[in-house]
């Protein structure tokens, strides 16, 4: 175990990669370490359990996957990657590498198939990772909390030919506006 988990560390272990640093926040996402000192998770990791260990600490961690999917370690890619893309501003390369680490992750685990809580849930003093800051959607936007109502929020994806006219294109948007938010134009 380390005294400190830096790219001092990574490189006698044997990671000597420039790309290899990108071990360190992953290992702190799911709360090995703290800043760059192992925690009491580390110590139970170590232990006979350490799959059942690394399985909640990959709950944990990823605690914003588990709250769309509670069982996210079963999830294809493609949802994975949905999820995401929605919590991230990352592109497309970024995210699929998140998503391969989070599938290596979760192969060198287990979970408790029976629950969402992994058995035990770890103690507050395992959870010393760095909190993760995920961009958030306003739930109203200033306009809906005038007209008093609920909101929906849709990602919308359209694909438009390059040889689309710019009449086509602007029919498009005005169906759109039509049908979505009850806008004609004047």
């Amino acid at each position: 175990m380390p005294t400190s988990a830096d790219t001092v560390w990574l490189k006698r272990m044997g990671f000597t990669s420039s790309n290899d640093k990108s071990l360190l926040p992953v290992i702190r996402q799911v709360g090995l370490i703290s800043g760059k000192s192992p925690t009491p998770l580390w110590t139970k990791y170590r232990g006979s359990d350490h799959k059942k260990v690394l399985g909640r600490a990959i709950r944990d961690g990823y605690a914003e996957l588990y709250n769309v999917y509670d069982d996210a370690h079963q999830r294809g890619n493609g949802e994975l990657t949905h999820v995401f893309s929605t919590t991230s501003t990352a592109g497309a390369q970024s995210i699929a590498k998140t998503v391969a680490t989070f599938k290596a992750l979760v192969a060198e685990a287990e979970f408790d198939q029976n629950s969402g809580t992994d058995g035990d849930q770890m103690a507050a003093s395992d959870k010393q990772s760095e909190t993760v800051n995920v961009p958030r959607v306003p739930q109203t936007t200033p306009a809906e909390n005038e007209l008093g109502g609920t909101s929906l929020h849709l990602n919308i994806q359209i694909h438009i030919s390059p040889e689309a006219s710019t009449d086509q294109v602007e029919a498009i948007f005005a169906s759109m506006a039509k049908h979505l938010y009850n806008r004609t134009q004047k």
